[in-house]
């Protein structure tokens, strides 16, 4: 007690001071991260001025005109801006409602399988489609929808008729989202079988003296435990839901559903890339990021008035 009151005592400087001489070799880790962070996450932020700028490279961002809020405006009273809001958030909660609870159920079932050597066998399968490129993804999703694709063939079998998918609208977002959950289910279920491995065992074995099934095990010990997990990514998850990927979108859509492929993303690589409106893309990037720390905010309160869990 001596002792914690003397530190108590000490100045800051002194206890940083000592703390760093005690945990030098730990500090020494935490640099790369650091400037890791501070390149390639802080420094850039200092770019987004250039959304309230019009942007000349040859004059550099201090020199360029302020213009304001013009570009976001002229955003606002794009006649596409609702498409792409209702297209990317369609997507996005598509794959949360499909594809957020898929690899949690993934997780359950593969620790409910007894034969080590089958579940191990279902795990390298569900991991290997996360390490193959996207672009080979994509390159077997085109090849699958053409009118003599697997899905072509599928549809026959129940009495449909060949057709390429990936020209139809309505088929666009299955596609999307299943395609998404096949590549990225083994490995986010990674986490959470983790998780379930650190559950005590005698809390299952309880259930089991209460006469608790399978099932009811499932729902009254793997769930309660999971929920602190769930909860934490499901925030995260929202706070990302305008951030759909373009690369996955430009290798897969064409001209015929653009209505229901075209997203903020891709917008913002059209304008910013390909036609050089670096100021105007930035705005649009900036307000995408914003409404994403709102349903950040949003969802983490949320949770933290209606359970015991939150992110902040």
């Amino acid at each position: 007690m001596d002792n914690k009151k003397a530190e108590k005592t000490l100045p800051l400087s002194k206890v940083l001071a000592r703390d760093f001489q005690e945990n030098k070799y730990k500090y020494l880790l935490i640099i790369p991260v650091l400037a890791y962070f501070i390149l390639f996450s802080y420094k850039p932020m200092y770019g987004l001025v250039i959304a309230f700028k019009e942007y000349r490279a040859s004059l550099g961002i201090l020199k360029s005109r302020w213009v304001g809020f013009r570009h976001f405006v002229v955003f606002f009273s794009n006649p596409y801006f609702f498409r792409l809001l209702r297209n990317t958030i369609s997507i996005s909660l598509l794959s949360i409602v499909f594809g957020f609870p898929a690899p949690i159920i993934l997780a359950i079932l593969l620790n409910e399988v007894k034969n080590v050597a089958f579940r191990r066998t279902v795990q390298t399968i569900t991991y290997m489609p996360y390490f193959i490129s996207l672009i080979v993804v994509c390159g077997l999703i085109r090849t699958y929808s053409t009118q003599t694709g697997i899905f072509s063939q599928i549809a026959a079998v129940f009495g449909g008729g060949g057709k390429n998918y990936l020209m139809f609208p309505q088929y666009f977002y299955p596609i999307y989202v299943v395609s998404d959950i096949w590549q990225h289910i083994g490995w986010n279920s990674i986490i959470y079988l983790a998780a379930i491995t650190g559950i005590d065992q005698e809390q299952y074995e309880a259930a089991i003296i209460d006469g608790a099934g399978r099932f009811k095990r499932i729902l009254s010990v793997t769930l309660p435990n999971l929920l602190p997990i769930i909860t934490v990514l499901f925030i995260l998850r929202m706070g990302g839901i305008l951030n759909v990927g373009f690369e996955k979108i430009i290798l897969l859509y064409n001209a015929s559903i653009y209505s229901v492929a075209d997203v903020i993303s891709t917008f913002v690589y059209r304008r910013g890339i390909e036609e050089a409106a670096y100021s105007y893309a930035t705005a649009v990037g900036l307000f995408n990021s914003l409404v994403n720390i709102a349903f950040l905010v949003a969802a983490n309160t949320l949770s933290r008035k209606y359970s015991e869990y939150s992110l902040f």
